[in-house]
C-alpha cells in the first residue's frame, strides 16, 4: 500500500500544534552518517576509542538528533513544500547504539510572510533531553498530497573481517598440514593456494599420480612439496590422521573425499585423534551487515545434538572465538522463540546451557537463551521484546538448535546477505578444514588462516579438551 505525506498549509497551521517520531540509532546509520558527512571522528567509528574516552561504545554524531526534526519539518508539520530559514540546537548528551529517540516540534509562533517558529525537543528512552532548539520554516501556501517515493536500497559493509584475519596470520611461521586426498583441482588448488600465502605447510597424501595429473592438467607448481602415495581415499585419511598422531602434521585438510570418510578416521577409537571433547563445525562468518566476526556452529557435523554435545558445541566455539581475538564472546542459543517452552526441547537445551555457564560447566563466554535469531543479531528486535541482556543483539556466536537449523541458517547468510563463510572442526587434537567444492579462493584461504590461528593457540596452550563425552557424534 502507498504512503502519502500531506501538508500542512501556512492557514491550516495552529499555534500549539505537534508532531513526533521515533527511531533507533542503528550501526547503521552511525555509518552511512560518517560517510555521507565525511566524519572520521573515531568517537562515531572506533568501538575501542569511544571505550577509552568515557563512551559506553561507538555513539552517533550530535546531528543525527537534527536530522530527525528535519525529517518532521519535512514530511510532516508543515511537510512537503517547506522551506528552512533557520535552525538552531543545544546537545545534552551522547546517542548511543541502540538508543530509541522521540523526536517533537510544537507551534509556537505564525509570522509574516508564511513563517513559523516551532519549538523543538529530542528526548531518549529514559526521558532524558539529547537535543532542544527552535525552527524558523517558510510553511507552503498550497495544499500537497504527494506519493512517498520509495527510498534507495543501501547495504552497509562495515569491515573486512577477513582481511584483518589474513594480516594476523601473515607474519606467523607456516603449520605442517595433512591433506587428505587432493586429488581434483579445486581442493589441489585450494591447498596450494594456502600454501602460497604462507599459512601451511602441506603434506599432500593420496595417489601420487592422479595428484601430479590433476597439477599438470591445472598448472599447479607442486615443487618441494611432500607427496605421500597411499592408494585410495580411506588409506589417505588415516595416513593423515597417523602423521598427526606422530607430530608430523598439526592441522588435517578434507580434499576430494565424503566427510564422513575424514571423521571416521578422525574418531577412530584405537588410532584416531578423538579427545575428550565431542568434535563440532564452527563457521566464521563474514556478513556485511553485521560488525565484526559471526561465528555459526553447529551446521555440518552433529544432527540432532543432545545436551552433552550443545555444551561442547558451545565450549569449541567459545575457544575458536578466544583464537580470533574475542576476549570474552557474547552467545546467543537459538530456538524459534525467547522464552522456555517445555514442548520446544531447544528452549529447555538453551536455558540449562546458561545454567551450565552459571556453574562454570561452560568457560570463556556469555551466554544468553533461547533467544530467536531476530532478538540474537538486532538491538531493536531485542528492545520490542524487552529483553534485557548482554547478548541479546551483539551476539558474536550463534548456536543453532540442530544441524538443519544451523546448516539453513548459515547458506541463507552466504547467499542472501552475500556473507563469506570459512568453517573448521574442533574438538580433535588439531583443527580440521572441511573444504566445499563451492567455496570460493577467499573463503578457502580463510579457512586455513583461520586453523592455523587455532594451531598455534594449540601450540602457546590453549585447551584441547577438558569434557566426557558418550559415544561418538553423528556426523552428516
Amino acid at each position: 500500500m502507498a504512503t502519502f505525506l500531506e501538508n500542512r498549509t501556512f492557514d491550516e497551521i495552529r499555534v500549539g500544534q505537534t508532531a513526533e517520531l521515533q527511531r533507533t540509532l542503528t550501526r547503521d546509520d552511525v555509518a552511512l552518517f560518517s560517510k555521507v558527512s565525511g566524519d572520521l571522528n573515531p568517537i562515531h567509528m572506533d568501538e575501542a576509542y569511544a571505550r577509552a574516552h568515557g563512551a559506553q561504545g561507538v555513539v552517533g554524531h550530535s546531528l543525527w538528533a537534527t536530522g530527525l526534526i528535519s525529517s518532521l519539518l519535512a514530511n510532516v508539520l508543515p511537510g512537503p513544500g517547506t522551506v528552512y530559514r533557520n535552525q538552531d540546537a543545544v546537545f545534552h548528551r551522547q546517542v548511543a547504539l541502540g538508543d530509541s529517540l522521540t523526536a517533537r516540534v510544537w507551534v509556537v509562533e505564525k509570522e509574516p510572510q508564511n513563517l513559523v517558529l516551532l519549538r523543538c525537543e529530542v528526548v531518549n528512552q529514559r526521558g532524558e533531553p539529547v537535543m532542544t532548539g527552535r525552527a524558523v520554516v517558510v510553511a507552503p501556501t498550497e495544499k500537497l498530497r504527494i506519493e512517498a517515493a520509495a527510498a534507495a536500497e543501501v547495504t552497509v559493509r562495515h569491515h573486512d573481517s577477513f582481511n584483518a584475519l589474513f594480516d594476523k596470520v601473515a607474519p606467523l611461521p607456516p603449520i605442517p598440514t595433512a591433506v587428505v586426498h587432493p586429488v581434483d583441482q579445486v581442493s589441489l588448488a585450494g591447498a596450494m593456494e594456502a600454501a602460497e600465502s604462507t599459512f601451511v605447510e602441506p603434506i599432500l597424501i593420496g595417489p601420487a599420480c592422479r595428484i601430479r595429473a590433476v597439477a599438470e592438467q591445472a598448472g599447479i607448481d607442486l615443487a618441494g612439496t611432500e607427496i605421500i602415495d597411499v592408494e585410495h581415499s580411506h588409506a589417505a585419511a588415516e595416513s593423515a590422521v597417523a602423521l598427526v598422531r606422530e607430530g608430523r602434521a598439526e592441522i588435517l585438510m578434507k580434499g576430494s573425499l565424503h566427510t564422513d570418510e575424514v571423521l571416521g578416521a578422525v574418531l577412530h577409537k584405537a588410532s584416531g585423534i578423538r579427545t575428550e571433547r565431542r568434535i563440532s563445525h564452527i563457521f566464521v562468518m563474514d556478513v556485511p551487515t553485521y560488525p565484526g566476526l559471526l561465528l555459526v556452529s553447529d551446521a555440518a557435523v552433529n544432527i540432532d545434538p543432545d545436551l552433552d554435545a550443545k555444551r561442547d558445541i558451545c565450549q569449541n566455539a567459545i575457544d575458536l572465538a578466544h583464537t580470533l581475538g574475542i576476549a570474552q564472546p557474547r552467545v546467543a542459543v537459538l530456538s524459534a522463540v525467547e522464552t522456555i517452552r517445555p514442548r520446544i526441547q531447544s528452549t529447555l537445551d538453551a536455558a540449562a546451557l546458561c545454567k551450565m555457564a552459571d556453574r562454570g560447566q561452560i568457560v570463556g563466554g556469555i551466554l544468553d537463551g533461547p533467544l530467536a535469531l531476530d532478538n540474537a543479531i538486532n538491538l531493536e528486535a531485542a528492545r520490542i521484546k524487552k529483553i534485557s541482556s548482554e547478548v541479546a543483539g551483539v551476539a558474536d556466536v550463534l548456536i543453532a538448535p540442530d544441524l538443519e537449523a544451523g546448516n539453513i541458517l548459515a547458506k541463507q547468510l552466504i547467499f542472501l546477505a552475500n556473507a563469506e563463510a570459512a568453517g573448521i572442526v574442533l574438538g580433535a587434537r588439531v583443527p580440521i578444514v572441511l573444504t566445499s567444492r563451492a567455496d570460493s579462493v577467499r573463503t578457502r584461504r580463510a579457512s586455513a588462516a583461520t586453523a592455523v590461528l587455532h594451531a598455534h593457540a594449540l601450540r602457546q596452550g590453549a585447551p584441547v579438551a577438558d569434557m566426557a563425552i558418550e559415544a561418538a557424534p553423528e556426523t552428516a
